[in-house]
C-alpha cells in the first residue's frame, strides 16, 4: 500500500507544479493577445477535457509527467482546424520580446507559487524540532571543533537555523567545498563559534548525510518532559525538566539509553542521577513490570520525553518579507548545487527522479501539511530553474531563439528550430532516463 500512497502524492505534486507552470504561460499568452489552442496537464490522450467560450481546450492527459500550452500558429499544418473563434493573434506574428515574456512566465509562475507557499507557512506558523545536539561522535569533526551534546545550533555560515531542516540545507550548500564551515551554537545561553575545516567535503558521496558526516547525532537527550501521575517516576521524585546523566553510576546521555535501562530492569530499584538546574540529585526509581503483546516483560516508570519544539509565525505583512527571503535563499542554494553538479564537485546521482520525489512528498505529508507544503515550494523552485536552462524545447531555449532573432533582426529558421528541438528532446529524454536509473539504484534492493 505504501507504493500507492507515494504514487498518490507524486501525482498531486506533479499536478500542482505543472498546472502552476503552464498557467503562467497561458495567462501571458492571453495577455499578449494570442489564441491558446490547448492547455494540457500531462501528455498523451486526454482523459478529461472541456472548452471555454474562446475555444481553448483544457485537458488532463494520461501521462502526468509534464504539460504544455499550445498556442495558435498559422504555420502549423492543422492551423485551420484550430482557428480562434474570437479575434486573437497567432504566435508567428508575435514580437520576440512578447515571446520571451511568454516563455519566462512559466518559470516565473513556479517562483510565485513558492513565494505564496512560504508566505502561507509563515502566517500559519511552522512547528519544528529545535536543533539541539543529542550526541557527538568521538574523533569527529564536531568534537574537534568543540561542539558538545546539548548545544543548540543557531547558525551555519551566518545563516540562522531555527530547525534541523535549516541546518541540513545550510550544510548542503557546502557540498564539494574546501574551506571552513562556521557553526554557531548556544550553550547555557552563551554564544559560541566553531570552525570546521573541510576539503572537497562529501564531494563524491551520493545522498550525503551532511549532519551525521560532522559527527552530530540527532537523537534526543535524556531530558524529562513530564511524568505520569501515580507512576514510579512521580513517586521517586523525577520532575519535568530533569536531565538524566547516570543510572546506577553508568553514564546516560540519550533518551534511548535511559529507556533501555528502565525497560531492562523491571521491579529493580535504580539510582538515577539527574541535573536539575545547577544541582546534581539522585532519585530512586523502581520500574513497574509490564508485559508486551508478545509476552516479553519490561520495566515502566511513566516518564515522557521532552521534545523541544519551536513554532515560528509571522504577521501577514511581515510574512511577505520572510517569504521573499526564503524564496531567494532556496533559489540560490538550488543554483549552487546544480552548478556544483555541472563542475562535478557534487555527483549528479544526487538528482531526484519521480520515485524519490514521490517518497519525499509522501513522507513529508505524513509529517504534516506544513512539511508537505515546504517540500512543494522547494520542488517548484527547482522546476522553475530547470526550465530556464537554455536547452531547445525548454523555456530557456525559446528565450535564446528570441534573443537571437533580436540580434539578427530575423527569426531563426524553422529548419534550425526543428533540429534544435530534436537535440533538446534527446537531451531531456536522456536526463529523464538517467534520473529514473538513479532512482531505481537508490531505492530498490540490490
Amino acid at each position: 500500500m505504501d507504493y500507492l500512497y507515494y504514487a498518490f502524492f507524486l501525482l498531486v505534486t506533479l499536478i500542482v507544479l505543472v498546472t502552476s507552470h503552464e498557467l503562467g504561460h497561458f495567462l501571458m499568452a492571453r495577455w499578449a493577445g494570442l489564441h491558446v489552442v490547448r492547455f494540457s496537464v500531462g501528455f498523451g490522450k486526454p482523459v478529461l477535457s472541456w472548452r471555454d467560450r474562446r475555444g481553448t481546450e483544457f485537458c488532463i492527459a494520461m501521462v502526468p509527467l509534464g504539460g504544455y500550452v499550445r498556442m495558435y500558429d498559422r504555420r502549423d499544418a492543422d492551423a485551420a482546424a484550430h482557428a480562434p473563434r474570437v479575434p486573437a493573434g497567432s504566435y508567428d506574428v508575435l514580437s520576440p520580446w512578447w515571446r520571451i515574456a511568454v516563455a519566462l512566465a512559466g518559470p516565473a509562475a513556479n517562483f510565485v507559487l513558492a513565494f505564496l507557499v512560504f508566505w502561507l507557512l509563515a502566517v500559519m506558523g511552522v512547528s519544528s524540532l529545535v536543533p539541539i545536539i543529542g550526541s557527538v561522535a568521538e574523533e569527529s569533526a564536531a568534537e574537534h571543533a568543540g561542539i558538545l551534546p546539548g548545544d543548540e545550533i543557531v547558525a551555519v555560515d551566518g545563516v540562522e537555523t531555527l530547525a534541523w531542516t535549516d541546518v541540513s540545507l545550510a550544510l548542503a550548500g557546502r557540498l564539494g567545498d574546501t574551506g571552513t564551515i562556521e557553526v554557531r551554537t548556544e550553550r547555557s545561553q552563551a554564544p559560541l563559534i566553531h570552525n570546521i575545516v573541510v576539503k572537497d567535503w562529501l564531494g563524491s558521496v551520493q545522498d550525503p548525510d551532511t549532519i551525521g558526516a560532522l559527527g552530530i547525532g540527532l537523537e534526543p537527550l535524556a531530558v524529562v518532559g513530564d511524568v505520569v501521575e501515580g507512576e514510579a517516576a512521580e513517586r521517586g521524585g523525577l520532575r519535568g525538566g530533569d536531565r538524566i546523566v547516570a543510572v546506577d553510576g553508568g553514564p546516560v546521555s540519550l533518551w534511548s539509553e535511559f529507556v533501555a535501562r528502565v525497560q531492562g530492569s523491571p521491579e529493580q530499584t535504580l539510582a538515577v542521577t539527574v541535573e536539575r538546574g545547577a544541582e546534581l540529585l539522585t532519585v530512586r526509581l523502581t520500574p513497574a513490570q509490564m508485559t508486551a503483546e508478545d509476552g516479553t516483560e519490561y520495566g515502566y516508570v511513566g516518564a515522557r520525553l521532552d521534545t523541544p519544539i519551536r513554532v515560528v509565525r509571522f504577521g501577514a505583512f511581515e510574512a511577505l518579507g520572510q517569504a521573499a527571503t526564503e524564496t531567494y535563499a532556496k533559489t540560490v542554494l538550488t543554483l549552487e548545487l546544480l552548478g556544483k553538479m555541472l563542475t562535478l564537485d557534487v555527483p549528479a546521482t544526487n538528482l531526484a527522479g519521480p520515485i524519490t520525489i514521490g517518497k519525499v512528498t509522501g513522507d513529508s505529508a505524513r509529517a504534516g501539511p506544513d512539511r508537505f507544503l515546504w517540500i512543494l515550494a522547494l520542488l517548484s523552485i527547482s522546476l522553475g530553474i530547470i526550465n530556464l536552462v537554455p536547452i531547445p524545447i525548454l523555456d530557456g531555449g525559446h528565450v535564446v531563439y528570441s534573443l537571437v532573432e533580436i540580434v539578427r533582426s530575423k527569426p531563426v529558421s524553422l529548419r534550425a528550430q526543428a533540429v534544435g528541438a530534436q537535440i533538446g528532446l534527446a537531451i531531456v529524454v536522456g536526463l529523464m532516463l538517467f534520473v529514473f536509473y538513479v532512482d531505481i539504484a537508490r531505492w530498490l534492493p540490490g
